[in-house]
C-alpha cells in the first residue's frame, strides 16, 4: 500500500496511457514502462480506486487517434484483396460517378408505344479484337495477316461499312433511334500463352491503351451517326491477369474490364452514350421488348470435326436458358463471341473476329473464316431482322462474266 501511495496522480495516468497506446497488452505495457506485469498490475488497481473517471481522460484524444489509425493499418493489410473491390477501383481510382455503370437502359430502346414506322434498332457486334496479336501471313499460306496497324484499319472499316449498310442498303423511312454497339471480350491479346506473350506486337499496358484510343474514335463516330449509343459489355478470357480463369472476381482480373471502365468515364459527361457493365460474366438486356444476353463464350468446350463449335454451343444455350428461367431472367436470344465464327440465327448469335484466321486455327485444320462481325436489327413487331456479316478486309471489285441479276444452267 505504501508503494502505491508514492505514486503521484500523474504517474498513475502516465500508466493508464501506455496501457492505452498498447490497446491493453499488459505485457507490452508493462515493458514500456520498464516495470514488471505484477507492478502494473498494482498501478492499475491504484488507479481504479484514486481515479475512477481517468481512463480515458489520462489519454492524450491524438494519441489515441494515432492508435486507431495504427489498427486500421493493420487491418487493412490483410483486408487489401477485399478492400480493393470492384465498387472502390471504379469510384475511387477510376473516378466513376454512380450513375455511369447503371443497369437501366435508355428509353430509346424500350418498346414503342405508338405504331412504329422505322426499321428497328441496329446492333453491332463487336467482339475478339485480340489487339496486339501478330498474325504471320507466311505460316498460314499467307491467307491473312494482322498487327495493330492492320487491327486499326479494320475497326475503322468495321464502323464505316456498318453505317453504310444502315443508311445506304436497308430502308429505314423513320430513322434510327440509336444504335447498339456490344462489345463482348477478347478485345485484347493478352498474355496468357507464352506464344502470346513472345510474339506480341507490345506490352499489354500499351496494347490496352492503344484499343482505348480506337474505342473512343469508334464510340464518336457511332453517336454522331445515330445520336445515341447503347453500350453492354463483357470481358473475355484472352485478357485476364491470372493463370486460370477465375469464377469469383473473373472481371477484376480482366483488362477487357478495366478498359470498359475508362471508356465510360471518358463518355461520363455524354449523354447520349450508355454503358452496361455487369459485374458477372453475362449481360442481360432487352432492344424493343427482344430479350437478349450477352456472354463471351468461353464457359462451352468441345466440338469435333463434323459438327465443329455448333455441338458446345446449342448445349451451352440450352443450359443457360434452363438457369436462366428458373431464376426469373429468360432472354430470346444469346449473343457470344469466342468461336472467331459467324453464325447469325433466331436464338443465337456468334460473332466473327476482328483478327481472323490464325495459326492456331491452321494448325488444328479449322475452316476458314474471315474477318468479320455480326450486325442486325430489332423490330418491335418482327424481332431480329436484316442480319448482316459486317466484312473487314476491302477486296477489289472483281470483273465477273455473267453479270445479269441471276442465271442458272438449261
Amino acid at each position: 500500500m505504501a508503494a502505491t501511495q508514492k505514486l503521484t496522480d500523474d504517474a498513475l495516468r502516465e500508466t493508464l496511457r501506455v496501457l492505452a497506446l498498447h490497446n491493453g497488452n499488459q505485457v507490452a505495457a508493462s515493458r514500456a514502462l520498464g516495470i514488471s506485469r505484477g507492478g502494473l498490475q498494482t498501478r492499475l488497481n491504484a488507479a481504479a480506486l484514486r481515479l475512477p473517471q481517468s481512463h480515458d481522460a489520462g489519454v492524450d484524444p491524438k494519441d489515441k487517434l494515432a492508435d486507431r489509425v495504427r489498427e486500421l493499418e493493420t487491418e487493412l493489410k490483410f483486408a487489401s484483396r477485399e478492400a480493393l473491390d470492384a465498387d472502390y477501383v471504379k469510384r475511387k481510382i477510376i473516378g466513376l460517378t454512380e450513375a455511369v455503370g447503371a443497369t437501366e437502359a435508355p428509353g430509346w430502346l424500350m418498346r414503342p408505344t405508338k405504331a412504329f414506322h422505322g426499321a428497328g434498332v441496329p446492333t453491332l457486334f463487336a467482339s475478339d479484337f485480340h489487339w496486339g496479336e501478330i498474325v504471320d501471313p507466311g505460316q498460314i499460306n499467307g491467307v491473312n495477316q494482322f498487327n495493330v496497324a492492320i487491327a486499326h484499319e479494320r475497326l475503322r472499316t468495321m464502323v464505316e461499312v456498318a453505317v453504310d449498310l444502315l443508311r445506304n442498303h436497308i430502308s429505314s423511312k423513320g430513322g434510327y433511334p440509336g444504335i447498339v454497339f456490344a462489345l463482348g471480350g477478347d478485345m485484347v491479346s493478352g498474355d496468357i500463352h507464352e506464344e502470346l506473350m513472345a510474339t506480341n506486337e507490345a506490352e499489354i499496358m500499351k496494347i490496352v491503351i492503344d484499343l482505348w484510343g480506337a474505342l473512343v474514335w469508334a464510340i464518336k463516330a457511332l453517336v454522331d451517326e445515330f445520336g445515341k449509343v447503347f453500350i453492354p459489355c463483357v470481358g473475355g478470357n484472352h485478357g485476364r491477369n491470372t493463370h486460370k480463369i477465375r469464377a469469383k472476381g473473373r472481371n477484376y482480373t480482366s483488362f477487357d474490364w478495366l478498359l470498359y471502365q475508362f471508356l465510360a468515364k471518358h463518355f461520363e459527361g455524354d449523354k447520349r452514350v450508355t454503358f452496361f457493365i455487369p459485374d458477372g460474366p453475362d449481360a442481360l438486356y432487352s432492344v424493343m421488348g427482344h430479350r437478349y444476353l450477352l456472354t463471351h463464350g468461353d464457359q462451352f468446350r468441345g466440338g469435333d470435326g463434323m459438327i465443329g463449335a455448333l455441338g458446345p454451343i446449342i448445349r451451352g444455350d440450352h443450359r443457360k436458358r434452363s438457369r436462366n428461367g428458373q431464376i426469373g431472367m429468360a432472354y430470346d436470344t444469346m449473343l457470344m463471341g469466342h468461336w472467331h465464327q459467324l453464325i447469325q440465327l433466331q436464338r443465337l448469335i456468334v460473332n466473327g473476329s476482328l483478327k481472323g484466321y490464325d495459326e492456331y486455327a491452321n494448325a488444328n485444320n479449322f475452316g476458314f473464316e474471315p474477318p468479320r462481325q455480326a450486325l442486325w436489327l430489332t423490330h418491335p413487331q418482327h424481332g431480329i431482322t436484316f442480319s448482316a456479316p459486317v466484312h473487314l478486309e476491302r477486296e477489289p471489285t472483281k470483273e465477273r462474266a455473267d453479270t445479269s441479276w441471276v442465271s442458272w444452267k438449261a
